[in-house]
């Protein structure tokens, strides 16, 4: 008997991306979309993943996701299951009055508008993984912040929003120093602000961190999956684990009063929690992730997120939303077979892509196949 899991239980999209309107009921956990390129497979992970705040799994500007030739507007609904109980979320976007393209969406929550997307925090857990993350390890660190980030909201709702905080008001400092002449009490108002921000997103990453280890080890080896030692490369994230947080936050807002002129003559604040990274290694080759082969380094990611699944379970007493877009597309069907298995140990709803039905062949009975074409979806039998 598997524990409770966040899901979806019904999902209806209106002109979102190539679908004009759409309702999908899952009647299994395991939920597989096989279908061409440009089918419209990934659009239906990306509305799930606009339960969530942000702008989903692939960032894009909520304008570029409202269909071709239709109203000029989208919307995306759901029942969601939860350990707390069963909820209506919903979403929408629509041009301004002036025509121009909107930045922000409209959010309801049984049936209630709320002020912003980030009243979606911590409704739903989700975890997501797309092809453009197979270069993760060999890119920017900016991406891998991303990424970690990411993995620290599945456990602590409010980290975006302090990120946000963060990153505004770094921006209002960087502005303000190209002034000739800033007002010191307005910098130091500002850095007050950064400090106590910073601390609380560095805190958090490092917690998270240390959640995950706990179920990265050799002793939660997946198989083909191999288990990952994580570690972050940040001066924030080394002065919170050596100080408590509030002698953390004025040494930080020491740092940043005297480093104003050299920020200055930078273009951009040279300490602080945006200049951390995240280092992943192979552990049983006990080698860096970006020396891995690229089938290596895929495994790795799969082993990360089947982590993050575990590792939510335990704390939320539920497993949460994986949505896995073209998961199946490079593992051979050893691999493929051993991933259904652990998924479906999991207990979590899983949406996953991939062009053909016939990679879905080993997800079992816990799987429900759907082929996708042109916006449409039909049951595989």
């Amino acid at each position: 008997m598997h524990a409770p899991a966040f899901s979806v239980t019904r999902l209806t999209l209106t002109d979102f991306r190539n679908y004009e309107h759409l309702r999908l009921e899952p009647s299994r956990p395991l939920v597989a979309l096989a279908g061409a390129n440009g089918a419209g497979k990934t659009n239906l992970l990306e509305a799930v993943s606009l339960l969530m705040p942000g702008r989903g799994l692939r960032g894009v500007e909520f304008s570029a996701l409202a269909r071709q030739g239709g109203s000029g507007h989208w919307a995306v609904a759901a029942s969601v299951m939860t350990p707390y109980g069963d909820l209506q979320l919903g979403t929408a976007w629509q041009p301004g009055e002036d025509g121009e393209a909107s930045s922000t969406r409209s959010v309801m929550i049984d049936g209630l508008a709320q002020r912003s997307a980030g009243a979606l925090a911590g409704h739903l857990r989700m975890v997501w993984l797309t092809p453009a993350m197979d270069r993760l390890f060999q890119g920017a660190p900016g991406d891998r912040r991303r990424f970690l980030d990411r993995m620290v909201m599945l456990f602590d709702a409010e980290h975006a929003s302090r990120v946000n905080a963060f990153e505004k008001l770094m921006r209002e400092r960087n502005a303000l120093l190209t002034e000739a002449n800033p007002d010191p009490a307005w910098l130091a108002s500002l850095e007050v602000q950064m400090a106590e921000s910073a601390v609380a997103v560095a805190a958090a990453r490092v917690s998270a961190v240390s959640v995950l280890a706990r179920h990265l080890g050799p002793a939660e080896h997946d198989g083909p999956f191999p288990w990952a030692a994580l570690a972050i490369t940040g001066a924030m994230e080394e002065l919170v684990t050596a100080h408590p947080a509030v002698e953390a936050e004025d040494i930080y807002r020491q740092q940043l009063a005297r480093g104003r002129a050299m920020d200055r003559a930078a273009g951009r604040a040279l300490a602080g929690p945006h200049r951390s990274d995240l280092h992943v290694t192979h552990g049983p080759k006990a080698m860096a992730a970006e020396f891995c082969s690229t089938g290596e380094q895929k495994a790795l990611l799969i082993g990360l997120v089947l982590a993050q699944a575990r590792a939510a379970r335990n704390l939320f007493g539920a497993s949460p939303v994986l949505l896995l877009d073209e998961i199946a597309a490079h593992l051979d069907p050893a691999r493929r077979h051993s991933l259904f298995r652990l998924l479906e140990s999991l207990g979590s709803q899983v949406f996953m892509t991939g062009t053909e039905a016939s990679l879905f062949d080993g997800a079992g009975p816990s799987a429900v196949v759907y082929q996708v074409d042109g916006g449409t979806l039909s049951e595989s039998h």
